[in-house]
């Protein structure tokens, strides 16, 4: 039911406001904008902060030709379409004189072709300068491929491809057609779509940076060093284009909510074409609050599959993807792999998104605009400063053999010892477990 505000409803909207605005202020940075997402607080953890690179953003647009349009299956027949994938390049800039690192970005909140939750068009701004001329390296930057949750947006997760652009990645977010604010679909499309999509964006980009392309980005990507980060269907598609087959369950299911396809039948263990199909360019994973587990989604054969180095992000209390039968059953069953679990006690699903825009805080919009982003037991500031921590140590040890192994050997629980790069008192609430093959 659409929300009608009271006043005091509307009371604690404007203290919220107020609160937000004040503590901006007080953390404000060399800038015109005081506070952006994912500048460090003052509790910030080690590795959290940006790094030493000036960043620039792009805008490509990319056609995933001749896929299966399940949407419009009928009978098990499956008719083709071409995909529409836009992406947003973060990378390392040269700053003309004079200009700022600032920019707008602009997106929508609410449910395509939703009556109680219309698209509102809002804007944040960024640490980046538009279409800035790239920094030429010593040698290419690794590849970042992010993508969003269902819905979501290539926006959704700004205060960490700025962070990790700053500190010498190619960051590509992508905009999963049928899957955004913008064009809300059926979720066939997301389950059949997510982990193809990243896998076309990660081919595309390491094309257009190769050495002579005369794309901008030529020269700078290193696509033989390759992560891939998602979050809730994110975390689904690239654990599964990582090697997490399907299970025979998951064809079951989808078969029966498309009449009959059984199109995602050739990203499941049990398809030859699958096993062969690992993309050895990616040599690092991120999956934040994963989606599917408690669905049937993998089974143990299929997690067997994944032995690319992966870094899980959960909160303990998500009641979206799920916990103990979720995302640490995932974690678990992912024995082939080197594996890290941080966990975020009492947190729910958002343990990844950028803070709630302002514009969610305006009375009488639907709750779900604010709880689209809002975590309801921690800052979520202070969460996107510790994965930035995390993520930077993790991508720096497997994409760049940087020495950041000591801040992922930590005791599991944080509220039993000072964790290495955290200020004195300030690591609480967490746990981060280790596994990997044979231990």
């Amino acid at each position: 039911m659409k929300h009608h505000p009271t006043i005091p409803r509307y009371v604690c909207h404007l203290g919220l406001l107020v609160f937000m605005i004040i503590h901006a202020l007080g953390y404000a940075q060399t800038s015109t904008v005081p506070f952006v997402y994912g500048d460090a607080l003052p509790d910030a953890p080690e590795l959290a902060p940006r790094g030493p690179y000036k960043v620039g953003v792009r805008t490509l647009d990319f056609v995933h030709m001749g896929q299966v349009d399940i949407l419009n299956s009928k009978a098990g027949v499956d008719p083709r379409y071409d995909r529409l994938l836009k992406v947003e390049v973060w990378y390392p800039a040269v700053l003309p004189e004079g200009a700022e690192e600032i920019t707008l970005y602009e997106d929508v909140m609410g449910v395509a072709g939703d009556s109680l939750r219309p698209l509102l068009p809002f804007t944040f701004p960024g640490r980046a300068l538009r279409d800035a001329q790239p920094l030429a390296p010593g040698g290419a930057y690794p590849l970042v491929v992010v993508s969003h949750g269902y819905l979501g947006s290539r926006y959704l997760m700004t205060y960490l491809t700025e962070n990790l652009a700053s500190k010498g990645y190619i960051v590509v977010a992508i905009d999963h057609m049928e899957s955004t604010f913008r064009d809300a679909a059926g979720f066939q499309s997301t389950l059949l779509n997510r982990s193809q999509d990243i896998g076309f964006v990660v081919g595309e980009v390491a094309s257009l940076g190769k050495q002579g392309s005369g794309h901008f980005l030529s020269g700078l990507v290193d696509a033989e060093n390759t992560a891939i980060i998602g979050y809730s269907m994110g975390g689904y598609g690239v654990l599964n284009l990582a090697g997490a087959g399907f299970s025979d369950a998951m064809v079951g299911f989808f078969a029966g909510m498309t009449g009959g396809s059984k199109a995602i039948a050739v990203l499941s263990a049990r398809n030859p074409q699958y096993q062969a199909s690992s993309d050895r360019r990616i040599k690092a994973v991120v999956a934040l609050a994963p989606w599917g587990m408690e669905r049937g989604v993998w089974d143990a054969d299929g997690l067997k599959g994944l032995t690319t180095p992966t870094f899980f992000v959960a909160g303990s209390e998500d009641d979206i993807s799920g916990y103990e039968k979720g995302i640490k059953a995932i974690y678990e069953g992912a024995v082939n792999a080197d594996r890290y679990l941080l966990t975020y006690r009492n947190a729910r699903h958002n343990i990844a998104p950028n803070p709630p825009p302002a514009a969610s805080l305006q009375p009488g919009l639907h709750f779900d605009e604010y709880y689209r982003y809002a975590e309801p037991s921690w800052d979520q500031r202070r969460i996107n400063n510790i994965n930035q921590h995390f993520i930077t140590a993790f991508l720096g040890i497997y994409l760049k053999q940087e020495d950041y192994g000591n801040y992922l050997n930590v005791r599991e629980d944080s509220n039993e010892k000072v964790w290495p790069g955290f200020v004195p008192r300030s690591a609480t609430g967490m746990q981060l477990l280790r596994d990997g093959p044979g231990e």
